[in-house]
């Protein structure tokens, strides 16, 4: 199998596996880590553009918030059964496993794809979309719009900071700029509400 091929199979896994998804961790969300993860390798050329690839695809696919599995189960099963090389498995597996905002705050991943789809992942998590999926999720788990709103200071704000390519920066700059006017705007809106 091709890497087109496996990078397609890896899509359709995705669409599987997330499509009673509505918290904001959707097939959709994984796509566009993917397409932003494919926009800055496109700057990053020592990059291994198969491991961003499936990485980004599969990044969720094992996530602690949606799957009681250990060990990257449904990342390794898949990518086994399209019989990826052992080595490239280990790899994309520990790219995964440098995504998460929550488990790797502060933390740098070592290699050039883990940094590209670690930004890949926190774009996604700023700008319109950002905001989409903070109320998506809260939503989902039973949260208030007031609730939902602490994320903003919690994360969301500092995702411009945490970049690691100079691309990641550069798409982050204007999505932290959209955050920070709506941050303002629905503060201002809740406080005349409670005149």
């Amino acid at each position: 199998m091709d890497e087109r091929q496996i990078v397609d199979s890896a899509q359709s896994y995705i669409e599987a596996i997330f499509s009673e998804d509505y918290s904001g961790h959707d097939v959709a969300h994984s796509l566009r880590v993917y397409r932003n993860a494919m926009r800055i390798a496109q700057t990053e050329p020592q990059c291994n553009r198969l491991i961003v690839s499936l990485a980004a695809l599969l990044h969720d696919v094992d996530d602690h918030k949606l799957f009681h599995t250990e060990n990257n189960e449904h990342a390794r099963s898949f990518l086994v059964e399209h019989n990826v090389e052992s080595e490239t498995v280990e790899k994309i597996c520990e790219v995964i496993n440098g995504v998460s905002y929550s488990q790797n705050r502060g933390v740098s991943p070592k290699t050039i794809e883990g940094k590209i789809v670690q930004d890949a992942d926190r774009l996604d998590a700023m700008g319109a979309i950002g905001i989409a999926r903070t109320f998506a999720y809260g939503g989902a788990h039973g949260r208030s719009i007031e609730d939902s709103m602490k994320h903003f200071d919690e994360k969301l704000l500092f995702l411009k900071n945490a970049m690691n390519t100079e691309e990641g920066r550069s798409i982050a700059s204007s999505r932290h700029d959209f955050l920070e006017t709506f941050v303002d705007e629905i503060r201002e809106e809740t406080d005349l509400l409670r005149e």
